[in-house]
């Protein structure tokens, strides 16, 4: 799942910088792997983590210059997964359908990964040996999971939050989800104090990626269907409503906080006049949506989307669901 951004506004004394980068590293995957959608490091700095298409996570050893096993969310190690990282946050999709994995890690509560699978639901692992993930949830509210998508964990509490991308369409029915112009996808939290799971937003056209903001008080949700980022209010006098604060010419996928409080947001765009031909770019934007900065991608991926873009210091690791490799550009 892939695409790109342009925002809604931007002020007229509002500076876009488009920029490439100095140089570029793959990471390569297990062999016959592919799908590193999301990336995560744990709270020591081991990683990147990823999820891969046969369902596996997996964590990169740097003094061995490969990936090793990690976790995985069933016994036969057939689902595929997505990442999202700050305890650790996976989605996983399914062994017939195009990797799907987005990460974050809870470095607050240490040992942590927690996982949505996009077929098998909400799960976690606990320790850091890894292993078989536990279910957390398979349903919010009385409504199954159909596709889970995006995850973010509030670093103050545990609280994950996460997306279903339709409530009618699978991983694998993505490309009806689009055709019909799907608005049923969910943006859901899990309580971590009572292991609740309730939803905040409902009505969403293709939720996907989503972060939270440096301060806790807002998550940014991607809308991949309708081209879109909106913004949710969790605190102040604005909670519980949200509103469209940035578009794009392409669908925008996976969105993570830089260290500044940022936002970089995945998103491939169709080249004009070329079918079937989407470029791969990085936008950063701030948490009202101003473009602040592009990366196009195009001559390190040459027409493979990426799902993600994650700064790390001076380093920046892109995934991509079409991939066998982690980027990493500095």
């Amino acid at each position: 799942m892939l695409l790109f951004i342009i925002l809604l506004s931007v002020p007229s004394n509002h500076i876009v910088l488009s920029q490439s980068l100095s140089t570029f590293q793959k990471l390569n995957l297990p062999s016959t792997s592919v799908g590193p959608e999301s990336i995560t490091f744990d709270s020591i700095g081991r990683g990147p983590y990823t999820g891969i298409s046969d369902g596996r996570i997996v964590r990169y050893d740097k003094h061995n210059s490969r990936f090793v096993n990690f976790a995985y969310t069933s016994q036969n190690r057939t689902s595929i997964l997505l990442i999202d990282c700050r305890s650790f946050s996976i989605i996983a999709a399914a062994a017939a359908a195009a990797a799907v994995v987005v990460v974050d890690v809870d470095v607050v509560r240490k040992n942590k990964l927690f996982i949505a699978d996009a077929l098998l639901g909400l799960f976690v692992v606990r320790g850091t040996k890894g292993g078989l993930a536990s279910k957390l949830a398979t349903s919010a509210e009385g409504v199954p999971f159909k596709f889970l998508n995006g995850l973010t964990v509030d670093q103050r509490n545990g609280d994950v939050y996460f997306t279903d991308f339709s409530s009618v369409f699978l991983l694998s029915q993505i490309n009806e989800a689009i055709a019909a112009n799907d608005s049923t996808g969910r943006l859901l939290k899990f309580n971590y104090r009572n292991q609740s799971v309730t939803v905040l937003l409902s009505g969403l056209s293709g939720a996907n990626g989503v972060a939270i903001s440096q301060d806790c008080s807002y998550l940014l949700v991607a809308e991949f269907i309708a081209n879109r980022t909106r913004r949710y209010w969790l605190s102040g006098r604005r909670a519980s409503t949200s509103e469209v604060v940035a578009t794009f010419q392409g669908r925008p996928d996976n969105i993570r906080r830089t260290p500044l409080g940022d936002f970089w947001v995945a998103v491939n765009i169709p080249r004009p006049g070329v079918a079937n031909s989407l470029e791969p770019t990085a936008i950063r934007i701030d948490g009202a949506g101003n473009n602040l900065q592009t990366f196009p991608l195009d001559k390190y991926y040459k027409g493979t989307t990426i799902s993600e873009f994650l700064q790390r210091g001076v380093q920046y690791y892109a995934g991509s669901v079409d991939a066998n490799f982690v980027g990493v550009f500095s």
